[in-house]
């Protein structure tokens, strides 16, 4: 009879739930993904921040906000904005 391996156990999506931070860092990850991805897409087009910030019609800091993976403060809005700046397009879903 095979033995189970020990070091298998619950997997990390259940630790998550256990305490209780699964849709905090879920939402943490998708914001520096879309941070990373749109600061590759301004550097990809040669848009500096404060070319962003004009375009986007807002501040530089609040573009430096925006690409700040650790600040979750960006509204879907400027997300959509800026992902047209760039020529992207934000899309979300339920699943």
């Amino acid at each position: 009879m095979a033995k189970k391996n020990p070091h298998i156990g619950s997997s990390f999506e259940s630790w998550l739930d256990e305490q209780g931070i699964r849709a905090e860092v879920t939402a943490a990850a998708i914001k520096a993904v879309i941070a990373h991805q749109l600061a590759s897409e301004m550097k990809k087009k040669k848009i500096t921040k404060q070319r962003m910030a004009t375009l986007m019609k807002t501040s530089r800091a609040q573009v430096d906000r925006l690409l700040d993976p650790d600040n979750g403060s960006a509204t879907i809005e400027s997300l959509q904005r800026a992902a047209r700046i760039v020529g992207r397009e934000l899309r979300m879903q339920l699943v």
